[in-house]
C-alpha cells in the first residue's frame, strides 16, 4: 500500500467516525438524516490536524471498497450509508429481501448469537449481507469467521422489517435465534 493510499484509508476512518459516531469530536452537527454541510466538514476535518480537500473527499467516497459514504446531488451535503450509533432517520423505506440473507461473525460468538440471537447493540440496526463472500469478510476482521444464514423470507411472513442501505448493506432492527443457523461449509 503507497503512503497516500495509507493516508486516505486513515481519513476514511476517521470519516467514519464522526459521520457515524461522533460529529462532535470535530464540533460538527448532523441533521436528522445524518447529512453534513461538506464546506464544514472540510474545514473542520482540516482544522483538527488533518488535510482534507474536495478532491480529496470525492476520491475517499468513490474509492471505498464498503460504499460507506455519499453524497447528495449537489455535493454539497455528505453522510454515512449506515452504521450509525448516534440517533439518525436515514430515511429507510422497508423492502422485501431475498429468502436468505447472511451475516458474518467469530467462531467465538456464535454459541452466543443462536442462542440470544442477533441484536442492534449500539447501532440502529442489525447488519446482514447478500452474499457468503461478503459475510466472510465482516466475520473475518473479528477472528476465524463463521457465516450465519438468515431466514429473511420466513421473518418477513412473521412481520420483521428489512431496509437496503445506499451501498448494498441489508438491515433490520433484529434476528431471533429462531431464523438463524449456521453455513454449512
Amino acid at each position: 500500500m503507497t503512503e497516500e493510499e495509507k493516508r486516505l484509508k486513515r481519513l476514511g476512518k476517521f470519516l467514519s467516525l464522526v459521520l457515524r459516531h461522533k460529529p462532535e469530536a470535530i464540533s460538527i452537527s448532523l441533521d436528522e438524516n445524518g447529512w453534513a454541510d461538506v464546506d464544514e466538514l472540510l474545514t473542520k476535518v482540516s482544522a483538527s490536524g488533518r488535510k482534507l480537500d474536495q478532491e480529496t473527499l470525492e476520491k475517499i467516497v468513490e474509492t471505498n471498497n464498503k460504499k460507506r459514504y455519499a453524497f447528495d446531488e449537489s455535493k454539497t451535503k455528505i453522510r454515512a450509508s449506515q452504521g450509525h450509533s448516534i440517533d439518525v432517520d436515514l430515511e429507510f423505506e422497508p423492502i422485501e429481501p431475498p429468502t436468505i440473507l447472511f451475516h458474518g461473525t467469530a467462531e467465538k460468538n456464535v454459541a452466543s448469537i443462536l442462542g440470544k440471537g442477533l441484536e442492534k447493540r449500539n447501532r440502529q440496526h442489525v447488519h446482514l449481507s447478500k452474499d457468503v463472500e461478503t459475510a466472510v469478510q465482516v466475520g473475518s476482521r473479528h477472528g476465524k469467521p463463521v457465516v450465519l444464514e438468515v431466514l429473511a423470507g420466513e421473518m418477513t411472513k412473521a412481520g420483521h422489517q428489512f431496509f437496503l442501505s445506499a451501498n448494498g448493506v441489508w438491515l433490520t432492527d433484529a434476528v431471533p435465534a429462531e431464523f438463524l443457523k449456521k453455513k454449512k461449509d
